[in-house]
């Protein structure tokens, strides 16, 4: 089985992309981006995101890059 392909993503355009969960828990599969937390430093990169589960609207803030991990999370509702 071939590994796959992390998505190409650009920090601007993460505000509402949807999200899945490869291992879903307590009934949250389906993930919107909600915010991005922008430094107040404009030079400085983007670190961090907050994602909501659409079940049950509980929020979650992770490194943006962690949306990388194909093995954690697919772009898109699946």
């Amino acid at each position: 089985m071939t590994a796959s392909k992390p998505p190409r993503l650009n920090p601007r355009k993460l505000l509402l992309s949807k999200w899945t969960a490869v291992a879903p828990r307590r009934k949250e599969k389906h993930f919107i981006v909600s915010e991005v937390l922008w430094p107040d430093d404009p030079a400085a990169p983007l670190e961090l995101i907050e994602l909501e589960a659409v079940h049950s609207r509980r929020r979650q803030r992770l490194p943006w890059r962690a949306l990388l991990d194909t093995d954690t999370w697919r772009q898109g509702w699946h």
